[in-house]
């Protein structure tokens, strides 16, 4: 008898152990980062910060530097040239950036606090915001305590995100039949999902 207590509690606590290692967030080290235009013409080079202290689970750690952006132009010999720096909304870096055509920036999440601070920024060729949101400027909170939540992060995207081929406006998946289309130009907002068979959109949260 005493032989399956001690199974059962043993079989307990690894799957104990096992759901709190699901739950935990384990991040690579965040690194410096170029991504290109689909034309090549331009390119953004991300260095991280160092304010690992503003960040969810680090609040005895530093607190400096945000990250920055390095803007750079392709010129007539193929050389590239830098045309603008900033620093990001990012207290560390991004997880996902993308570059327009005519060297927007989209940058989205934060390094191991994903769906906390500004989800989606969007900055124009020269480094400037355009428009910046938290994920209360997208979703209503029933809706943001709905999504799955981990010890840092809260998940609310699942699947793919990028520039589409107008250049001017990027996709956010956040589940199947459900997508965020920001313009890069304004920085304004729609989703759009599949409700009983038809497609609905919205522009506020």
């Amino acid at each position: 008898m005493c032989g399956l207590y001690f199974t059962g509690f043993l079989l307990a606590t690894l799957l104990s152990v096992a759901t709190s290692a699901a739950r935990a967030d384990d991040w690579a080290g965040p690194q410096t980062k170029e991504v290109f235009s689909a034309s090549r013409e331009y390119f953004v080079r991300v260095i991280p910060g160092e304010s690992l202290g503003d960040t969810i689970g680090f609040a005895r750690e530093k607190k400096g530097k945000y990250a920055a952006a390095e803007f750079y132009h392709r010129h007539p010999d193929r050389s590239y040239g830098l045309v603008a720096e900033t620093i990001l909304l990012n207290r560390v870096a991004p997880v996902e950036f993308f570059v327009s055509n005519d060297g927007r920036l989209a940058a989205i999440d934060n390094w191991h606090n994903v769906g906390y601070g500004k989800v989606v920024a969007i900055y124009d060729s020269r480094g400037k915001v355009v428009q910046s949101y938290e994920l209360s400027d997208l979703f209503q909170d029933e809706e943001i305590k709905a999504f799955r939540q981990s010890v840092s992060s809260i998940h609310w995207r699942n699947g793919p995100a990028y520039i589409r081929q107008d250049q001017k406006t990027l996709l956010i998946t956040v589940k199947s039949g459900g997508d965020f289309l920001f313009g890069l130009e304004t920085g304004r907002f729609k989703y759009c999902e599949y409700q009983k068979e038809t497609y609905r959109c919205r522009n506020t949260n």
